[in-house]
């Protein structure tokens, strides 16, 4: 990886809903969260240490609910210029379940959120000011969400960032329920592979896309830069022909597993971007994930995480 840009700036494509917790017809403690958001806020609150910036690009309404949303984000930090707003429109909604595991259980509302056309627009802010991104994340829900003209679009930009140097990050979040058919998703997942040169890749997800979860079928992908991440089990790291590096989890008593790939990931990009080496990422990605999973909800409290973030450096090429 070449030298960091000064204050690398990453935008971090998506959907962000309203959040339900609780049972059906029990006590709801609402909030708001989302894959792609939940990276951006972590990613956030370590860069302010670090000296790396995020900044969200979506659709949101011009309701209560959304302008909450907004303000909450740039409360964390989390620059929100790229945010589109749409008049009449809403954001979606889902209900977290967890189970005495910490295992969740999740129920959509999202069919008409306002994220769908975040590229229903000749042009945007965000593909307006694609000089001044340093790294793109997105994610196969960000994909899932957009109609195919919108996806083409968010690739297209995607391809225009690698072609100046610009990294490309992309983490294979799927969920079956939001594609029409597993062929399609295959087709395009390929086409997000191609283009970025770091992967985030959960087993899991990649078994239930095509059948294939195992740790070679990952470490094959076609990007530069692979993290196989598989729960609490050690994190691989592969960068170019080397072989992978091993790296382990921390083990603590999982609350609640929502966001625990989110959150490594923003981790990991937080120091990564500021010029640690992958291991030492991931190995920052694991602390904070695991702080994560102790808590209730998405986004955990900041002073839950506060000694984490304290202990970064910016320009530092390993972290604690």
């Amino acid at each position: 990886m070449s030298a960091p840009t000064a204050r690398p700036l990453v935008a971090l494509v998506g959907e962000c809903m309203l959040e339900l917790q609780g049972e059906a017809f029990g006590t709801m403690r609402q909030t708001y969260g989302g894959d792609t958001l939940n990276t951006a806020v972590y990613l956030a609150r370590c860069g302010a240490a670090t000296g790396v910036r995020a900044s969200y690009v979506t659709a949101l309404g011009d309701d209560a609910f959304s302008s909450g949303m907004v303000a909450r984000w740039q409360a964390d930090g989390v620059a929100v210029d790229w945010v589109r707003r749409l008049p009449g429109r809403l954001p979606g909604l889902y209900l977290i379940e967890v189970d005495d595991r910490g295992e969740r259980r999740f129920s959509y509302w999202r069919n008409e959120a306002a994220a769908r056309s975040l590229f229903d627009a000749p042009a945007t802010p965000f593909e307006d000011a694609l000089e001044s991104v340093d790294a793109l994340y997105f994610s196969g829900i960000s994909l899932a969400i957009l109609p195919s003209a919108g996806r083409d679009r968010l690739l297209a930009a995607a391809q225009r960032l690698r072609r100046r140097g610009a990294r490309v990050a992309f983490d294979n979040n799927y969920r079956p329920r939001l594609w029409p058919d597993a062929t399609l998703a295959r087709e395009v997942f390929s086409r997000a592979y191609a283009v970025a040169d770091l992967a985030f890749v959960t087993l899991d997800d990649e078994a239930a896309r095509h059948g294939d979860g195992s740790v070679a079928a990952a470490l094959a992908l076609p990007c530069d830069e692979v993290v196989v991440k598989r729960g609490a089990e050690s994190t691989l790291v592969r960068r170019g022909a080397a072989p992978p590096a091993e790296v382990p989890t921390e083990r603590v008593t999982v609350v609640d597993t929502t966001a625990a790939g989110d959150s490594f990931a923003g981790g990991y990009l937080a120091v990564r971007l500021a010029g640690a080496g992958p291991e030492a990422s991931a190995r920052f990605g694991n602390r904070l994930a695991s702080r994560v999973i102790q808590h209730r909800g998405a986004l955990i409290p900041p002073p839950a995480m506060a000694d984490l973030v304290q202990g970064l450096q910016p320009g530092r090429a390993e972290t604690p």
